[in-house]
């Protein structure tokens, strides 16, 4: 069966079709793997190699894939589901294939290793540009560019005039053999002066200036690929310096989307708020929660990692400020929940066990010590709120809803439990 390039179109006559993926699961345990049956298929309709979407899923799943070309076998460890890879291949589709202009996915992909750039164009409409480069599949692109890239159709117009040549000659047709050469030296005419085009179309300052943008984007994201390579603690380092250097410039409050954006490309996000927490609170830390309450949020929310690392954050914080901040550990912990930062099991499952992998073991059990209250508290309140709700339930069994043929409405009357069986042994046969 086979469904839309881009499935956000649901046009049933749309031009553009791919296969559906067939996933099969093979192996047990630790060896479990996902191979992809057809992925020759769909690459081969979405113009790229089948290592690209297989490597895609990897990147996005982190799991390790395998290639066997020569068995058309693409392999990605662990089970997923054929309809959860189809949806993670659209993702795909929309930043490596798709134009970003037309939507069209007649595109091409010309890479250049040298300059670490990938340069996509469309046929449909014309667009020429640059792909953002930050993703970790564009370093294996770049490192396995395609085999229809400008270099090897280069290289296969030579082999082929070649051929042709040949043949002339065996023929002993010189004019032919002329003519085919004029066939085959016009297109390179061409392609010799589209490659000048962007240089030579326009002179002013403008056009310098935009082409000297351009450059500097281009280094930008050979910049950004090359981060996401460094050790973890060299990628903690770069978020941390940023993050510092926004304080400093005293653009840190409205930068909450851009402090994101930094730790999700330098794959720190879970370990965001440790960090934030370092820059952004002191003693008075109860008013701080509230004036960046947006930034942790963005971090924290639906996310127990960072969460557990915002605890992290706090026991580091209070060893800075230990007189000031041990007394007041459960209020601050309760602002903390209150803000949405913390969730119920999160502070559970850190209260179960005390750590010394942010301060010494004394401190933190003093630590817990001074959120054993705190900690009491909100049991007690999730009991209590469980308990309610089982009250309710009862209450609704009692109720039973009465039909009168006569009445207008329905009317609800409480119908009192059953009497138990030794009652009805005491009541008195004769009087009735």
């Amino acid at each position: 069966m086979s469904v839309n390039v881009n499935r956000s179109v649901s046009d049933q006559f749309y031009r553009y079709k791919m296969p559906r993926l067939i996933a099969k699961v093979e192996g047990k345990g630790n060896g479990i793997k996902t191979v992809i049956v057809n992925m020759v298929d769909v690459a081969k309709a979405l113009n790229r190699p089948p290592t690209y979407p297989t490597k895609f899923f990897g990147c996005e799943l982190g799991a390790q894939t395998q290639f066997d070309a020569k068995n058309d076998r693409y392999i990605v460890n662990g089970s997923h589901e054929a309809n959860k890879l189809q949806d993670m291949l659209d993702g795909f589709i929309r930043k490596f294939v798709l134009c970003p202009e037309c939507d069209n996915p007649e595109t091409d992909l010309h890479v250049n290793p040298k300059k670490q750039t990938i340069g996509n164009s469309c046929k449909a409409c014309g667009y020429r540009g640059m792909l953002d480069t930050r993703h970790k599949l564009c370093t294996f692109i770049l490192k396995n560019p395609p085999e229809n890239n400008d270099s090897g159709s280069a290289s296969a117009k030579k082999e082929k005039e070649k051929k042709n040549r040949k043949k002339d000659k065996e023929n002993g047709s010189g004019s032919g053999e002329a003519g085919n050469h004029n066939d085959i030296d016009a297109p390179d005419a061409v392609d010799g002066d589209d490659d000048d085009e962007d240089w030579a179309e326009e002179t002013t300052e403008e056009a310098q200036r935009r082409r000297m943008e351009e450059i500097s984007d281009h280094a930008k994201n050979l910049t950004l690929s090359e981060d996401l390579e460094k050790p973890l603690e060299e990628r903690v380092n770069l978020f941390y310096n940023f993050v510092k250097q926004k304080k400093e410039n005293g653009t840190i409050d409205g930068a909450d989307k851009e402090i994101l954006a930094e730790a999700e490309r330098l794959d720190v996000k879970a370990m965001g708020p440790l960090i934030l927490s370092e820059l952004l609170f002191n003693e008075n830390i109860r008013d701080q929660i509230k004036k960046y309450k947006r930034h942790f949020l963005r971090f924290c929310h639906n996310n127990k990692k960072a969460q557990k690392y915002l605890l992290g954050g706090f026991e580091c914080l209070v060893k800075l400020h230990q007189a000031q901040l041990l007394p007041r550990v459960p209020i601050i912990l309760k602002d903390l929940y209150d803000a949405d930062l913390l969730e119920e099991d999160v502070i559970f499952a850190w209260a179960e066990k005390v750590s010394k992998k942010y301060v010494s073991k004394e401190l933190a059990k003093e630590i817990h010590a001074k959120a054993a209250p705190f900690v009491k508290w909100l049991k007690e309140a999730e009991e209590e709120s469980g308990g309610s709700e089982e009250e309710e339930e009862e209450d609704d069994e009692n109720v039973e809803v009465v039909y009168s043929s006569s009445a207008r409405e329905l009317k609800v009357e409480t119908v009192k439990p059953d009497k138990p069986d030794k009652e009805e042994e005491d009541i008195d046969i004769d009087a009735i």
